[in-house]
């Protein structure tokens, strides 16, 4: 038989200060190198992201490609690493993610025992030694892992840390090109849904570095929203509204709060009601700031 064949697509930006722990984790995956290709993308860096990458491939014992562009967004950037794929799955790895030796091995059999699965995910783990706004959205993540780990879901996962069959993303067409901002994953898990295929989270294990400041986690907040709002008005089911907004919010945070703590025993978890508030006010007005600009560039037309 056949043996089946991952590719680990990393599309990255400005990572130069976790990269290399990004690469090394990869190096040591115990599933067999020479079933194994890692297609870098770095959309644009400016900083020293490109040089870490290019010193490190002489040394990765796998097939490795390395493309670079001026920054185009996650949609082309995703693409390229699918249409340049020769693995019957795709791994996606940020740029700040860590995997665990037997990851891609138990995330492959995974898939191959499971054939009407078109995406699944692994849980995330707690990273340790991360300061107090890391810690918060790390945990926000392990109760979502806690939720939905060893099940179905229609709840859209994200790319990190996800396997992708490469027939299920080719089938719809890949990845959103015309969706600026974040969101491109969120659009692409809908459509996969959509063509009868499953999702599903597993109960493997990796770790992502989160953002160690407020003024980072709005940012990323800011551009989730502003991405969204072109997922919003391709598919309005997508996701309720309501949700996003900051009252209901601080409701889901201090649900999850509850639950985390009961994992976690940090108290520190009980200021997720605020923190939530905090990154959904900035999701709302980068929804906004994309509405905003969306109509007023109708309107020019």
């Amino acid at each position: 038989m056949t043996k089946p064949k991952a590719t680990i697509g990393i599309c990255v930006r400005n990572c130069e200060t976790s990269v290399k722990e990004v690469i090394n984790s990869i190096n040591d995956q115990d599933f067999p190198h020479e079933l194994m290709e890692v297609i870098f993308n770095d959309d644009g860096s400016e900083d020293g992201t490109l040089s870490i990458i290019s010193d490190s491939v002489s040394r990765m014992d796998m097939q490795v490609k390395v493309y670079h562009s001026e920054w185009k967004g996650m949609g082309p950037a995703r693409n390229r690493v699918v249409n340049n794929a020769s693995g019957d799955y795709i791994i996606w790895v940020d740029g700040d993610t860590t995997l665990p030796r037997d990851y891609v091995r138990k995330l492959v059999e995974f898939m191959e025992q499971n054939p009407a699965v078109g995406v699944a995910k692994g849980k995330l783990g707690l990273y340790p030694g991360a300061g107090l706004v890391a810690t918060l959205e790390n945990v926000d993540y392990v109760v979502l892992g806690f939720k939905y780990g060893g099940k179905a879901t229609s709840k859209p996962l994200g790319t990190c840390g996800s396997i992708y069959r490469v027939k299920a993303i080719k089938q719809v067409g890949g990845f959103d090109e015309n969706i600026k901002g974040a969101g491109e994953d969120v659009d692409t898990a809908h459509r996969i849904i959509a063509a009868d295929w499953l999702i599903y989270m597993t109960h493997a294990v990796f770790y992502d570095r989160f953002k160690e400041t407020w003024k980072a986690l709005w940012k990323s907040y800011f551009w989730y929203g502003y991405g969204l709002h072109y997922v919003h008005h391709k598919n309005r089911s997508v996701f309720p509204l309501y949700e996003m907004v900051p009252p209901a919010a601080f409701l889901e945070g201090l649900l999850c709060s509850f639950v985390a703590y009961r994992l976690t025993r940090r108290k520190v978890v009980f200021l997720l009601p605020l923190q939530y508030i905090f990154k959904m006010t900035a999701w709302c007005l980068g929804f906004i700031k994309s509405h905003i600009n969306s109509y007023g560039h109708a309107f020019k037309t």
